[in-house]
């Protein structure tokens, strides 16, 4: 009895993990250019305990509470660490962006001083750190035991991304780079390289990868040409308007919330076209006789199947932040005509009806790469036909 050896896979379907590995020491180590911002000279952020509050000086007004909350600290590390000193909590009378300490929390801190001596401790927020990496390491392993070497790849896939995010896309956007081209370079980029890791460099991803950046452009153009119709300026991002007071006024924020546009759909874009492709690649794998217009119209079948969920988790992704503004403007029984004609409303609806327009394009645009690439290269290999049986 002869055992089969599970054939090796070609370099082309390892060289995405390079790939990615690369990316991901280049970008570990690419320095932002923002590392040495005037806001935190002279001044050390670290982690307290607080043993003690003082609560006397806050003025309760209703909902509301201003004045300071007095905290006693104890220093966790840092060039402090170990120091016990005064934190001083300043409450604006917003339940946002307040927060409030009780004995035992730990908090991260700003420590400011000179000459080696300690003039101002401000307290910034609850010290969510080891949290955050409980549940990020939590998310990882759960993916590794359910999907196995796959789960690798889109952990690699998941921390390039950010990576990009971090220090390619928002930098060059602090230093006045085009925001549409840089955006579509990051996105491409990380297209290429996702669906790379899904597939390997073969005809897939070329496939997956063409449908799903003409539909990321198409999204573009769209977000432009809709976003000047409506005329909204980009500071209807929530914190933008004090980007343009920090001393970044050159920014074009009508720009950079387009690409917020294409941005925030092309997940999604590239989730369909991996399915498309994907259910393309198998069809052509049953039936290599198949011609590339049939395997297209196969792809078609599997988009419109696939566009009547997608299109509706984009809804539920954007509308989900906004549902207390949904709920206070009920309250206030406004007119429907008059939400729809809010800037932040217009703004989510063009968020979610272009980034729809991306999903329903897409799917063409990959059913017909995808039957070019994948059928074409299988119509050349013959057909084994059945053995005959001997009587």
């Amino acid at each position: 009895m002869k055992l089969k050896l599970k054939p090796r896979r070609p370099l082309r379907y390892h060289a995405p993990v390079l790939v990615c590995l690369a990316a991901i020491v280049i970008l570990l180590l690419l320095p932002t250019g923002f590392e040495g911002a005037l806001l935190y000279q002279e001044a050390e952020r670290c982690s307290a305990r607080v043993l003690e509050v003082d609560n006397s000086t806050i003025v309760d007004t209703g909902l509301v509470r201003s004045g300071e909350q007095r905290c006693t600290l104890e220093l966790l590390d840092g060039a402090f660490a170990g120091e016990i000193v005064t934190g001083v909590n300043m409450l604006n009378g917003s339940l946002e962006q307040d927060k409030l300490f009780s004995p035992g929390d730990r908090a991260r801190v700003v420590v400011s001083h000179a000459g080696g001596e300690i003039t101002n401790v401000t307290m910034s927020d609850h010290d969510r750190l080891g949290w955050e990496a409980l549940l990020a390491a939590a998310f990882a392993l759960l993916l590794i035991l359910f999907a196995g070497r796959t789960g690798v790849r889109a952990l690699g896939a998941f921390a390039v991304t950010i990576l990009c995010l971090w220090k390619l896309l928002v930098p060059c956007y602090l230093k006045g780079y085009n925001p549409i081209w840089v955006g579509l370079a990051v996105t491409l980029f990380l297209t290429v390289l996702i669906i790379g890791l899904v597939y390997g460099f073969d005809r897939r991803c070329a496939s997956a990868v063409a449908g799903c950046f003409l539909g990321i452009l198409v999204t573009c153009v769209l977000g432009m040409v809709f976003t000047d119709l409506f005329k909204l300026h980009g500071a209807v991002m929530s914190y933008s308007e004090s980007l343009l007071y920090s001393g970044y006024a050159h920014l074009n924020l009508t720009q950079i919330f387009m690409a917020s546009i294409f941005l925030g759909s092309s997940g999604a874009v590239i989730d369909l076209s991996v399915d498309i492709t994907s259910a393309v690649y198998e069809v052509v794998e049953k039936r290599p006789d198949l011609g590339w217009r049939e395997a297209a119209r196969s792809g078609l079948n599997v988009g419109r199947a696939a566009m009547g969920t997608m299109t509706t988790t984009l809804l539920f992704a954007y509308s989900g932040g906004y549902i207390a503004l949904l709920m206070v403007f009920m309250a206030q029984g406004t007119p429907v005509e008059h939400i729809l004609n809010y800037k932040y409303v217009s703004a989510e609806l063009i968020h979610t009806i272009v980034g729809s327009f991306g999903l329903v394009t897409v799917a063409p645009f990959t059913a017909l790469c995808a039957g070019v690439f994948l059928a074409k290269r299988r119509a050349a290999q013959p057909v084994a036909l059945p053995e005959q049986e001997t009587p």
